[in-house]
């Protein structure tokens, strides 16, 4: 029979969910195995980068896949379970669930659209409007993605004093700070899920700049951020980061860019990037180099 792809997995593991129990990613390989009465040696199939099983790997993006159309969510890691709209969907008996059917949903579309190139002089290869390095790109930012939101996820799962050591552990890593031991005597908790402190902006403590960090579900306001800059001129700072795991509002960030203090906004989208960008929290899994001729080379 061989193994299928994501997209055949989709609705199935969609039915699977139907009972509204959470369960866990290993249940899912379980199931899709049963479903496709897929072999124990077709299970041992791994990737090119040999780190992973193609059925595991299938089984994964089928779940993200229904994840960023809202049908599946995750409230805990490795976990998932079906939305009301996942059960609207089954309600209408869909033959199918494929990338095209999921274009009705917002969430995935956007997805979908998220890297897609803007410019229209791109060669079309055998019906596809993209070239073989556009294509790596595109699935290069669809892992980075994919990954960042694994991040936030494991993050909103950890304790309050794992958030502080990770906010530490970052910010050294990007240079401020000095020691990770002289960032984490400056950096502690302030309560509300969150925590404050100042920490210098180089290894010499020529300046410093003032940090506060909330881990909240909720958007951070104007609010908030006024407070946050009445605190700088009473811990003798002019420049702020202020960090959350949820997203600000459009008047917090108006009024950060009304004021003569440098104050850095960094939402839970963009502190995931820089944990990937500073390897925080993740490993490097395979490496792969794109070379092009040197035409210097033949030149001379």
């Amino acid at each position: 029979m061989g193994i299928p792809s994501y997209e055949d997995m989709m609705l199935p593991l969609l039915k699977f969910s139907e009972d509204r129990i959470e369960h866990s990613i290993s249940e899912a390989n379980e199931f899709i195995k049963k479903e496709f009465q897929i072999s124990d040696e077709e299970c041992q199939i791994l990737l090119k980068s040999g780190k992973q099983s193609v059925v595991a790997n299938r089984v994964g993006w089928a779940r993200t896949y229904l994840k960023k159309a809202g049908l599946l969510e995750s409230q805990h890691r490795a976990k998932f379970q079906i939305t009301d709209q996942g059960i609207k969907v089954l309600e209408e008996n869909p033959k199918a669930i494929t990338d095209k059917y999921l274009m009705r949903f917002p969430g995935f579309a956007e997805f979908q659209n998220r890297h897609k190139t803007k410019n229209n002089e791109v060669e079309i290869v055998d019906g596809k409007s993209k070239t073989p390095l556009e294509i790596l790109e595109d699935s290069y930012s669809t892992l980075r993605s994919d990954l960042s939101d694994e991040l936030l996820s494991n993050i909103m799962s950890c304790s309050a004093a794992f958030f502080e050591k990770l906010v530490v552990d970052l910010l050294v890593a990007m240079g401020y700070g000095g020691s990770i031991d002289d960032a984490g005597q400056t950096v502690g908790k302030s309560g509300d899920e969150g925590i404050d402190g100042i920490i210098k902006e180089d290894k010499l403590g020529l300046d410093v700049i003032f940090i506060q960090a909330k881990r909240w579900d909720n958007p951070v306001g104007s609010r908030e951020i006024r407070n946050f800059v009445g605190s700088l001129a009473g811990q003798k700072a002019n420049k702020g980061v202020f960090i959350t795991t949820s997203t600000f509002t459009k008047d917090a960030v108006a009024f950060v860019q009304a004021i003569q203090q440098k104050v850095i906004l960094i939402d839970g989208r963009l502190l995931t990037q820089l944990m990937i960008d500073y390897d925080i929290g993740v490993s490097l899994e395979k490496s792969y180099q794109v070379k092009r001729v040197d035409h210097d080379y033949f030149e001379n």
